[in-house]
């Protein structure tokens, strides 16, 4: 895959044009910002995506008053349904709030498919993503906005890393892993950002509805994702903040957001031959092959135990490793919970069966047929894999799960 060209320069300075990036409106002699007479809708949505925020709402709410006092401004919040009832306290919010809005998705989850569907509700020119945890300056959106209504940039995403690390809100652990993808992204993109996991960004209305149908909405970092979608030259400007520390609520930064960074990188190279899914399935696959053979070389060797009881207790052992890392890591957005835990192992070791007996019976009627051995085994092994995939996508981690 060609990998797109992104204009980004580190300072406040005048950003190289490029033929081929459509045309960017004179904003200079006409503004949309503080024009209210001429467009009487909002000119910025600020997009919040939200899970467990409800201590943060209002300060939020606050805070972008105070920074966008002059600029017709909306907030969307785009819950996931939180416990806390968060969607509750926005709503109560907006009722008092014009500026306010809730969107609250029930039995959805991901923080980059929730930033989209809250960008797809809004009419405004210019769009902004922040985080609902105030690590995120609201002064800072303001900048962003009057760089692309000046015409000088289609993306403006704010740096921790500009003037060093400006990280007081990250953990030493988040830290090293968002400098691990910045290095990871230059693989894919021809020109460095320095902060390419940065959730705090502002882009225009077009540019969104120009990559919005080709985003994978894996991750849970979306401005790689567009960049990647993205089929020709961006523009792009960086801008310094400082990443402020949580005012209430956890953290929900987890170890699987490294995997989905991963997986929406693989799915940018690859994703158009094969499903990016099926990728982390083999992968995990493959893992639990070694599994297996380590848990039989410990009950056979090690134990003493017949070969026959080993094998099957080998076995046992592996699908339910490969099913729980599946849960966990390929199937997150669908992950079952409780019994549905349960049932979904019993449907996960019934298909896997039925997929290894595939296996088998392929690999020797190829051989019987006089087919090379490793060839009669590989292909054994793929039609295995592909059933196992398919099937377990449809019964085990189905739209019902």
């Amino acid at each position: 895959m060609a990998s797109p060209t992104v204009l980004c320069p580190t300072r406040e300075s005048e950003p190289r044009s490029s033929s081929n990036a459509p045309p960017v409106s004179d904003h200079a002699n006409h503004s949309l910002l503080g024009d209210n007479a001429s467009n009487p809708g909002p000119v910025l949505s600020i997009i919040i995506p939200t899970f467990n925020e409800r201590d943060n709402i209002n300060l939020v709410v606050d805070a972008l008053s105070n920074a966008l006092h002059d600029i017709d401004w909306e907030a969307i919040f785009v819950d996931d349904d939180s416990p806390d009832n968060t969607a509750s306290v926005v709503r109560q919010i907006g009722l008092k709030h014009a500026r306010v809005r809730c969107v609250h998705r029930i039995g959805r989850r991901g923080l980059s498919a929730a930033c989209v569907e809250g960008m797809l509700t809004s009419s405004a020119p210019y769009l902004a993503l922040m985080d609902g945890d105030l690590q995120h300056d609201p002064a800072v959106v303001r900048r962003m906005v009057e760089i692309l209504d000046a015409g000088e940039a289609e993306l403006v995403v704010g740096s921790r890393y500009i003037n060093g690390d400006d990280c007081d809100g990250l953990s030493k652990t988040r830290h090293q892993l968002s400098r691990f993808a910045a290095r990871l992204s230059r693989l894919v993109l021809s020109e460095r950002l320095t902060d390419p996991m940065s959730n705090f960004f502002a882009l225009r209305q077009e540019l969104f509805h120009e990559v919005v149908r080709g985003l994978s909405k894996l991750s849970f970092k979306i401005l790689l994702d567009i960049l990647l979608t993205a089929r020709r030259r961006v523009r792009v400007r960086e801008i310094p903040y400082v990443l402020g520390i949580r005012k209430a609520g956890q953290s929900k930064f987890e170890a699987q957001v490294a995997w989905e960074y991963v997986m929406l990188l693989i799915d940018k190279v690859v994703g158009r031959y094969i499903p990016v899914r099926f990728v982390a399935f083999s992968a995990i696959g493959a893992t639990g092959a070694g599994v297996h053979l380590a848990t039989l070389a410990v009950a056979y060797r090690a134990l003493g135990v017949d070969f026959v009881t080993s094998a099957v207790v080998a076995t046992a052992v592996s699908i339910v490793f490969n099913y729980t890392l599946n849960n966990a890591l390929t199937y997150r957005d669908r992950r079952r919970h409780g019994m549905k835990w349960l049932t979904g192992l019993c449907s996960f070791a019934i298909v896997c069966s039925i997929g290894a007996a595939a296996n088998v019976g392929l690999a020797a009627y190829l051989f019987n047929q006089r087919a090379d051995w490793l060839l009669a085994a590989v292909a054994g092994v793929l039609v295995g894999a592909v059933w196992n995939y398919s099937a377990t996508s449809f019964y085990t981690w189905g739209r019902s799960s």
